[in-house]
């Protein structure tokens, strides 16, 4: 079974019920998505799903903490420690390779890690747990194929209404450039008239 919370922002996040799932999810997780896991510990593997647009150094601080306290939660020893290290990074940073244990993972840039060190909270907590809906691995796996659908979608569309954005700003200069060229023209017949007038009063 796959888990998703909803937590403050108006944000899900997933995890899964044990390492054999973490190793499925680590396989769907979408790029942008955000892992979080208790740092020199085991725990479970959870996933921030961020909004199109946002960021790693963009999540909001109510939600990076409930992620954060979600994960110290779901660690046999790290719910029993007063504080731990939380370590966090998207989901396109995790490498896999020969040799590694079911679940575990490695980083492409260290760089990319973060860290937040927590306190546990309690009422915190409580309030997620509220949240909890179940699903199959296959059915978040389908889930992931339709908001990976609708994403392209939803880009697609703004790709064509920016492109329409800016070929309707270049006609609409265009078009004030050439009204600007006829007043030009008809200023400078009027001034030919009024000359080839004047001649005429002196002949």
């Amino acid at each position: 079974m796959v888990f998703t919370y909803e937590i403050r922002g108006d944000y899900i996040v997933y995890v899964g019920i044990d390492k054999y799932e973490n190793e499925e999810l680590i396989k769907c997780a979408l790029p942008q998505d955000i892992w979080f896991h208790v740092d020199s510990e085991s725990s479970a593997h959870v996933y921030l799903r961020l909004k199109d647009k946002d960021t790693l150094d963009t999540i909001p601080e109510d939600t990076l903490e409930d992620c954060c306290q979600l994960v110290k939660s779901r660690s046999i020893k790290g719910c029993k420690l007063h504080d731990v290290v939380i370590v966090y990074t998207p989901a396109s940073n995790l490498k896999k390779t020969n040799g590694m244990d079911v679940g575990q993972v490695g980083f492409f840039n260290e760089k990319l890690r973060k860290y937040k060190k927590i306190t546990k909270e309690n009422v915190v907590v409580n309030r997620i747990e509220k949240t909890k809906k179940e699903k199959t691995l296959e059915e978040h796996k389908k889930d992931w194929t339709d908001y990976q659908a609708e994403l392209k979608r939803k880009r697609a569309k703004e790709y064509e209404e920016k492109k329409k954005e800016i070929e309707d700003t270049r006609r609409s200069k265009e078009e004030q450039r050439l009204l600007s060229y006829s007043d030009v023209m008809v200023n400078e017949n009027m001034t030919s008239n009024d000359q080839v007038e004047d001649e005429d009063d002196f002949m």
